[in-house]
């Protein structure tokens, strides 16, 4: 199944000067077919020739096609100056309420001017 739509997202950076890596608070707001929120930290790691690695768990609480609960989001991307890989996949065994047994994959679709998703997802009716 598939649920799409869109999300304002509010990026915190934890400041310290003595990590090896960037820590960033997420604090997301979803719309559509996935409606709620999305909190998490995100630790990051740039090379000075441009190249970048990310992690993030985040947690979704909300609405997805009516069913009220959520689910955990873990999040791995590598950026170089001419590609970007992502991928976000649903941590299984993590959904509670209407969506015990939710497994699945986001994407994400950027644009200047907003981000919008597609949620790629199953949801085992155990």
């Amino acid at each position: 199944m598939k649920a799409s739509g869109t999300f304002d997202i509010n990026l915190d950076p934890q400041n310290d000067a003595f990590a090896p890596v960037g820590r960033i608070i997420i604090d997301k707001t979803y719309l559509g077919d996935l409606s709620g929120s999305g909190i998490g930290q995100m630790i990051s790691k740039r090379t000075p020739d441009g190249h970048a690695a990310y992690a993030a768990i985040e947690e979704f609480n909300g609405e997805l096609n009516g069913k009220s609960g959520g689910f955990t989001l873990l999040h791995q991307g590598l950026m170089s100056a001419d590609s970007q890989q992502l991928h976000i996949q649903i941590i299984e065994g993590s959904g509670h309420g209407d969506l015990v047994g939710i497994s699945g994959t986001l994407d994400i679709i950027q644009s200047e001017q907003s981000h919008s998703y597609q949620l790629h997802f199953e949801l085992s009716e155990d």
